[in-house]
């Protein structure tokens, strides 16, 4: 007889106290390790840590501004137009309660990151792929426990499975399922490690965008693969050929091979390795 595995963990950190979740603190850690990560690329290319901080600013915020704007878009957008408080990590309906940034799409998270990155690069003035291919590297890395953070909510859950790895959701049903969550957070890391092991060769550092075109492509086909096999996460999306995840995910993977095949074709610059525009 198959016996899954049975996962019934609570949201919160301490049930009694409902302003600490699993979900923030993966949040928190995934950025903690992304920093030391870019800590270390920053050293080894002799930019002072000064500059780092402030870039990691924009980017955090522009990432889970654009992760929360974008989950309200592609998502529910009636819903939070009806109910725009709950923009905000709480709900007053029918009292108040802390809900956290229940709702953050990762499609929505790379457009902000981006676009926080241009902000970023109008007032200081640095290469945007050469900046964009070292956030990838740290980006994977944060992806590993934002998954994690998904398993912790029981929450992006695969669709019913008999093998042996099966998880059963608990607080959704007694039904086994792949744990979705966990087979992106491996791929997450597994990409991360490529991406690093490639930065540190030094073999396509003059490449500028190879690293970030490379992760983005990879993140995104991995992402629309596995899609398949989880749930839906919205019922609009019953019924579709490609659920919302996997449309979202074709221009990230074509605006990747763009990056790519714009790198290779314009060849290794010559003009160290962080110069400004």
């Amino acid at each position: 007889m198959i016996s899954f595995i049975l996962w019934d963990v609570d949201p919160g950190i301490i049930p009694t106290f409902e302003f600490l979740r699993w979900y923030s603190l993966c949040w928190a850690i995934g950025i903690s390790l992304g920093y030391q990560v870019l800590r270390v690329i920053y050293r080894r290319e002799g930019l002072s840590q000064k500059e780092l901080d402030k870039l990691v600013v924009y980017v955090v915020l522009g990432t889970v501004i654009g992760a929360r704007l974008g989950h309200i878009l592609f998502y529910d957008p009636i819903y939070y137009l009806n109910n725009p408080i709950e923009i905000l990590p709480i709900r007053i309906n029918p009292t108040f309660q802390f809900t956290g940034l229940a709702g953050l799409a990762s499609h929505g998270g790379v457009v902000g990151a981006l676009f926080s990155l241009f902000l970023y690069n109008l007032k200081y003035k640095r290469n945007y792929l050469w900046i964009a291919d070292r956030l990838m590297v740290a980006g994977a890395l944060l992806g590993v426990f934002i998954r994690f953070g998904n398993l912790m909510n029981s929450e992006i859950i695969g669709i019913p499975s008999t093998v042996p790895w099966a998880f059963i959701f608990a607080r959704i049903d007694q039904v086994p399922r792949h744990p979705a969550q966990l087979y992106e957070a491996v791929f997450y890391f597994l990409t991360f490690i490529f991406l690093f092991s490639l930065w540190r060769s030094g073999r396509v550092g003059q490449y500028w965008g190879l690293i970030f075109g490379l992760g983005l492509m990879l993140i995104f086909v991995q992402r629309f693969v596995i899609e398949f096999i989880k749930e839906d996460q919205t019922k609009f999306e019953e019924g579709l050929i490609l659920n919302m995840g996997q449309t979202l995910s074709i221009p990230m993977i074509l605006t990747g091979a763009t990056v790519i095949i714009w790198s290779l074709k314009h060849g290794p610059t010559n003009n160290g390795l962080h110069q400004r525009n």
